[in-house]
């Protein structure tokens, strides 16, 4: 039988004992959170960077230019008030004028010089011949309003119904449906290509010509 005082001595042992097992038990409480909290994290870092993975695969895929593409290089970037001859119809880079093209929709020629003079800017140049059914310049003016550099205008003597240009490159179309006309714009405008990214599309000339 324990007597009274030895029951006063072990009531604080037992309450100690008590409290570190409280302790340790808040602890490993702790533990597994922290455990589990980490491992949230990781699960959500992965999942991260997996959709970023993702999204720049598609992205990269949705910049891929389209086949026929024909690429050209060496191209000068000088201004000049001259008229200038090129070496492709239409051009798609060379020497040009000190003021570019306004993007947006024509429906008479605008100047090679300005319009290059766009191209190095970022802007896709999409040319298309004068007799081109209606329906289809429509489709056209369309694109060309639905988003920024864009330069849609007629080409009398156009070696395709639709050329779509870009600095250094360029693809002949059949026609303005053909997919790989939105295709050559995503990969494009504003692309890797552009000597001047960042420079504007707007604040130029709207001027437009007789012939080009």
């Amino acid at each position: 039988m324990t007597c009274p005082e030895e029951s006063r001595r072990a009531g604080p042992a037992r309450r100690r004992r008590e409290g570190r097992l409280k302790a340790a038990e808040r602890h490993r409480r702790q533990q597994r959170l922290v455990r589990l909290i980490v491992a949230m994290a990781a699960v959500l870092v992965l999942a991260g960077g997996g959709y970023a993975a993702y999204a720049i695969a598609q992205g990269q895929r949705e910049r891929r230019p389209p086949p026929g593409v024909v690429t050209f290089a060496n191209l000068s970037r000088t201004h000049t008030q001259e008229q200038v001859t090129y070496e492709q119809v239409p051009p798609v880079g060379g020497q040009h004028a000190p003021i570019w093209q306004n993007c947006g929709f024509y429906d008479q020629p605008v100047a090679n010089e300005t319009a290059v003079h766009s191209l190095e800017h970022g802007a896709v140049w999409i040319t298309y011949r004068p007799d081109l059914p209606s329906e289809q310049i429509d489709r056209l003016r369309q694109l060309a309003e639905s988003q920024s550099f864009l330069l849609v205008s007629p080409y009398p003597g156009l070696p395709a119904p639709v050329v779509a240009s870009a600095w250094g490159t360029q693809l002949r179309l059949d026609s303005a449906d053909d997919p790989r006309l939105e295709q050559f714009v995503r990969a494009y405008r504003l692309g890797p290509q552009t000597p001047e990214r960042g420079a504007r599309c707007d604040g130029g000339t709207s001027a437009t010509v007789s012939e080009p």
